[in-house]
């Protein structure tokens, strides 16, 4: 039997594709839940008229999906858990468990019925997820599992130490004394100020 979505059946398309499916399926299921309409000649006329609108809906719904699938994509959620020996956990982490962690660490809301968790994840440490948002639009993430009262600090960008050197400062103080002051600074620091003392001396030897 052919009809006519009108939103996404998961899948198998989107609003306004016409796809075939079995007459119980969509008499049982896909119509009584205004997920689809049968293919009449009336309404793939309508179909027809209100395409143009449906395209910008489309474009406008894959637009949103691909900005989840950036603020989702490669990012870390930790859940706590608990956990018995060899890592094992009492349980299973559910797909509620990883929306809310979704929600609560990245500030992103979504359907829990689009988490992919390929297979029951019953033990700690790192585990792939992947989130179906539209259509071919997916976004794969990792969670991490650990033992309740254990939870790390998020990670965050690694940055690098700018290396410091020890140098020796001279100078007159406001007695007129002359000092010498032992300070660290980082090598970009140090070798700045000795091209400034280089110019100094220069233009006074002039």
């Amino acid at each position: 039997m052919k009809v006519i979505l009108l939103q996404e059946l998961k899948g198998r398309g989107g609003e306004g594709d016409v796809i075939e499916v079995a007459r119980g399926f969509a008499v049982n299921y896909l119509m009584p839940r205004k997920v689809a309409i049968e293919a009449t000649k009336g309404n793939l006329k309508q179909l027809e008229q209100r395409s143009k609108n449906i395209k910008v809906r489309e474009e406008s719904r894959l637009s949103d999906a691909d900005k989840l699938a950036a603020a989702l994509a490669d990012k870390v959620v930790t859940i706590e858990a608990k956990v018995g020996d060899e890592g094992r956990l009492f349980g299973s982490v559910t797909s509620t468990m990883i929306e809310s962690a979704i929600v609560a660490q990245l500030g992103v809301e979504l359907d829990k019925r689009k988490i992919e968790t390929h297979g029951h994840i019953k033990t700690a440490g790192v585990h792939p997820v992947t989130v179906a948002i539209y259509r071919d639009v997916k976004a794969e993430l990792s969670i991490n599992v650990v033992g309740e009262g254990h939870v790390e600090s998020a990670p965050v960008a690694e940055t690098v130490a700018a290396e410091t050197v020890v140098v020796e400062v001279e100078g007159i103080d406001a007695d007129g004394e002359p000092f010498v002051e032992i300070v660290e600074e980082t090598a970009e620091q140090a070798e700045t100020d000795v091209a400034v003392d280089e110019a100094v001396e220069a233009e006074a030897a002039e």
